[in-house]
């Protein structure tokens, strides 16, 4: 008898040791998933048509689109794939080239918008061309002036110099000689100069009057291309010379 009566004390005596291993047992079993307190489940499929799930980017769909789940299975977001080094080199400069165009564009469209507040008619273009012209006018006129006064200096040199034909010239003369052929050397220049400058003048404000036009039959600012900058006649002291 007490023998018989010791099994049932053993069991009794492991029985709370045994119902916890029987309890932990499904828990241990059972996958693992995002704790609670992740922000976010990713869900993708990769290249082997496998459904993964974690709590962070899934680096195996690294090319493919991810699915960005909340706790309840409802989508927050879509993942791109990953660009490559190489690929997002080739977007950036696609950017760049976009914002490069789009800020040309708002320039342009600021420039026209000034250009119609400057010339709103052809009338006060004109003005504008004549008073950019006037400025090298006058310096030409400078150096006309100037080529007269030489000519007339050069005269008594030319004189004296004829009496010293076949002969040795003072340095003195041979000297006041060169200065004058200098001088009239960079008149000529700075008229060539000038010269020029007109033509770049007329050349800018004729691309100008051109946009105008179309400006003034209703084109929209900023439609019609990149703006050149506005015509500017150079100082007279840039296109003259003493």
């Amino acid at each position: 008898m007490r023998s018989s009566n010791r099994g049932p004390c053993r069991v009794l005596r492991h029985a709370p040791w045994a119902l916890m291993a029987m309890l932990s047992a499904p828990v241990w079993a059972q996958p693992a998933t995002p704790a609670s307190g992740a922000s976010s489940i990713y869900t993708c499929t990769d290249d082997q048509g496998h459904r993964l799930t974690a709590d962070h980017p899934i680096a195996e769909c690294s090319a493919r689109e991810q699915r960005v789940l909340n706790h309840d299975g409802s989508l927050r977001a879509v993942l791109p794939p990953t660009l490559t080094a190489e690929e997002r080199a080739e977007k950036e400069v696609r950017e760049r080239r976009a914002a490069n165009m789009r800020a040309a564009q708002a320039d342009a469209a600021r420039r026209d918008r000034n250009l119609l507040q400057r010339f709103p008619d052809q009338a006060s273009h004109q003005k504008a061309r004549e008073a950019a012209l006037d400025g090298v006018r006058a310096a030409t006129r400078t150096s006309e002036n100037r080529l007269r006064e030489l000519a007339v200096e050069r005269r008594p040199l030319v004189t004296e110099a004829e009496f010293y034909k076949g002969r040795s010239m003072p340095a003195t003369l041979k000297v006041q000689l060169d200065a004058n052929d200098a001088a009239v050397d960079a008149q000529r220049s700075a008229m060539a100069g000038q010269q020029a400058e007109m033509s770049r003048i007329n050349s800018l404000y004729d691309t100008e009057l051109e946009r105008l036009k179309k400006l003034w039959a209703g084109a929209p600012p900023g439609t019609l291309g990149p703006a050149s900058s506005p015509a500017k006649a150079l100082p007279a002291s840039a296109t003259s010379s003493r």
